[in-house]
């Protein structure tokens, strides 16, 4: 498969990598904007580059009917236009928020925490992650994964906002410390105890692997997608 690289930081390096070992071909390796010329007609698109230009990174691949898996987080008030997008000119496109089979499993065992836990007002929910000092979102995108969850589960919260969770706001702390690649905290916490959950990342390669798994999944398909799909969905 010939995969055109779009943001050639850290992440892209990684991704380079292991679509290699992975029997791939990288054909475009990009910091500036995509376009027809410098694309180099790949199959897919993976795009890890900066909030201010994911939107139209994005954008230009979808239409030019290149699917694309992208990783940029803090863009996402603009999702909505990208999956009409890609409807519109019959291509996929798949967001992930974290391409880590390990964060996908931690998804799905923080909602269930989330609908056993419902009825337990005595315990207040916190949420907290800590990265490297590069990262430039706040909150993290696997952090409002997490807090969207647990939304979905509690009707008690209507909302997620950065610092502490406060009546039905669910509050989430950002740490931005060294070079921490990633760790994602749940706490449950009453008078008397506490749960927690919690995900530690080691390296970024679970995410660059994620990632061209999900391009190797999404090549030759059309619509809207997320890593639930690739992960436990059909074929």
């Amino acid at each position: 498969m010939k995969i055109a690289l779009v943001g050639y930081g850290k992440m892209g390096k990684i991704i380079d990598e292991i679509a290699q070992k992975r029997g791939h071909e990288v054909v475009a390796r990009l910091n500036e904007s995509p376009n027809s010329e410098n694309l180099n007609h790949p199959d897919v698109v993976i795009e890890f580059s900066q909030p201010e230009v994911a939107f139209n990174n994005i954008k230009s691949c979808l239409e030019l009917n290149i699917p694309v898996v992208c990783g940029t987080t803090g863009w996402l008030s603009e999702k909505a236009k990208i999956e009409k997008i890609a409807l519109e000119n019959n291509t996929a496109f798949l967001y992930g928020s974290n391409f880590s089979l390990g964060v996908n499993l931690f998804f799905a065992l923080n909602e269930k925490l989330a609908e056993m836990m419902k009825n337990f007002d005595e315990y207040n929910i916190q949420l907290e992650e800590i990265h490297h000092v590069h990262k430039k979102d706040a909150p993290s995108g696997t952090a409002i994964s997490l807090a969207e969850g647990i939304i979905r589960k509690n009707e008690k919260f209507n909302a997620w906002k950065l610092e502490e969770t406060k009546d039905n706001q669910l509050g989430i702390f950002a740490i931005r410390e060294d070079e921490v690649p990633g760790t994602h905290s749940v706490f449950y916490r009453s008078n008397v105890d506490e749960i927690e959950i919690k995900h530690t990342a080691y390296s970024r390669d679970g995410f660059a692997l994620g990632a061209v798994v999900a391009a190797e999944w999404i090549k030759g398909k059309s619509g809207n997608f997320s890593m639930n799909d690739v992960l436990f969905g059909n074929d």
